[in-house]
């Protein structure tokens, strides 16, 4: 750890959605990365209505800049979600025990509202590999 910076990193993505100018999709400090809120939406920016697809969607996204940061979903230490729906509570669950089966940390928030009419968004915290 003595040649880690003691001060975040951006870590460019390519991969992931489009972003705007004010974040960076995924930043390292030391051995943790952490990955900014990701939506349900596809590479093109569009959203799918169904919430199973954008779950889905969420987490695929997380995975890809995980991949560009040098880690991946089974490094996840903890996952904050955000919905709209709390409701749709056993439905996300579905989709994301499959996405992590080591349990990670997890926090989940319902919200008014999120950006581009998403019904769901994901952050996590992961150890580098």
């Amino acid at each position: 750890m003595e040649n880690m910076p003691l001060t975040p990193q951006p870590i460019p993505v390519k991969t992931a959605p489009p972003q705007n100018d004010t974040y960076s999709q995924a930043v390292r400090l030391g051995e943790l990365i952490y990955v900014s809120g990701q939506l349900g939406v596809k590479p093109d920016g569009t959203l799918p209505e169904e919430f199973p697809a954008q779950v889905r969607l969420a987490l695929d996204n997380v995975a890809a800049v995980l991949k560009e940061a040098g880690s991946s979903l089974a490094l996840v230490a903890k996952v904050n979600i955000y919905v709209t729906d709390f409701s749709r509570l056993r439905e996300m669950n579905e989709v994301y025990r499959h996405y992590f089966p080591h349990r990670p940390a997890k926090t989940t928030v319902e919200i008014a509202r999120l950006d581009k009419g998403a019904q769901i968004e994901v952050e996590v915290v992961a150890v580098a590999a």
